[in-house]
C-alpha cells in the first residue's frame, strides 16, 4: 500500500479501496446466502452435530471439556459479545470521536452499530432456527439460533472499531496488531458459544460472515467520512 501511495492520488487510492471493499461485501453476501441455503436444506446437520460434540465429555454430554474453571472463563469470554459490553464500547468510541472533533464518524457509529443489531434480530426472527438440543446449555440464551447474535455483533463492533482505530496510525505493524486483536476476540467469542452449547457451528459461521460483511460496509462509509473530515 505504501508503494501505491507514491504513484496514486488520494482519489485513486479511495477508488481502489472502495472497489476492494465492494468485492469483499459481495463475497460476504454470496457466502451467507450459500450457507443459509445449506442450513435450510439440512445439509449441515451432520457437521453441526459433530463439531458441537467435540466440546463435550462423551461420557456426560452435560459436562463441557476441561476443568471447572475453564467453563467460568468461557462465560467471561462470551460476555464480551453481549449487548451490554458491546454497547459500552460503542458509546466510549463515539464519545472519543466526538471529543476529537470527528463528529461525522461518531454519528455514523451511533447509527451503523445499532442498525447491525436490528439486522441480526430481523434475521433471527426470519429463520427461527431452534437452539441445539443434543447437549445441555451451559448458559442462558434467548431468541432463535441463526445467525449467532454474539458472533455477528462482536464481528461488527470489534472489527469496525479496530479498523477505525487502525486509521489513527500510519505504522503498518501497529495496524496489524490492532486488527489482529479485533479478529482474535471475535473468534474467541464465537467459539465460546459453541463450548457453552447454545449455538450450532453454522450459526457462528453465519454470524461471522454477516458481521464481517456489515463491518466492511461500515468501513467503506467511514472511509469516505474520514476523507471529508481531513
Amino acid at each position: 500500500m505504501g508503494k501505491l501511495k507514491r504513484y496514486l492520488s488520494k482519489g485513486d487510492i479511495l477508488e481502489y479501496v472502495t472497489e476492494v471493499g465492494i468485492i469483499l461485501v459481495s463475497l460476504g453476501l454470496l457466502g451467507f446466502i450459500k450457507l443459509t441455503e445449506e442450513v435450510i436444506e439440512g445439509e449441515t446437520s451432520g457437521f453441526d452435530q459433530r463439531v458441537l460434540l467435540w466440546f463435550r465429555n462423551q461420557d456426560d454430554l452435560a459436562d463441557p471439556l476441561g476443568p471447572a474453571w475453564l467453563e467460568v472463563v468461557v462465560r467471561d469470554i462470551t460476555s464480551m459479545g453481549g449487548l451490554l459490553i458491546l454497547g459500552l464500547l460503542t458509546i466510549a468510541a463515539c464519545g472519543y470521536l466526538w471529543l476529537t472533533q470527528r463528529h461525522k464518524l461518531a454519528l455514523f457509529l451511533v447509527i451503523s452499530i445499532p442498525a447491525g443489531s436490528l439486522l441480526n434480530t430481523l434475521l433471527k426472527e426470519y429463520f427461527t432456527r431452534p437452539r441445539p438440543d443434543i447437549v445441555p446449555h451451559a448458559t442462558s440464551a434467548a431468541l432463535s439460533s441463526f445467525p449467532s447474535g454474539h458472533a455477528m455483533m462482536s464481528a461488527i463492533v470489534f472489527l469496525t472499531l479496530g479498523a477505525l482505530l487502525s486509521l489513527s496510525t500510519e505504522n503498518r505493524r501497529i495496524k496489524i496488531y490492532i486488527l489482529s486483536w479485533s479478529v482474535f476476540i471475535t473468534i474467541l467469542v464465537g467459539i465460546s458459544r459453541l463450548y457453552l452449547g447454545v449455538h450450532w457451528p453454522t450459526d457462528i459461521i453465519a454470524g461471522w460472515i454477516a458481521g464481517g460483511t456489515w463491518a466492511m460496509l461500515c468501513l467503506l462509509v467511514a472511509h469516505w467520512f474520514t476523507r471529508t473530515e481531513n
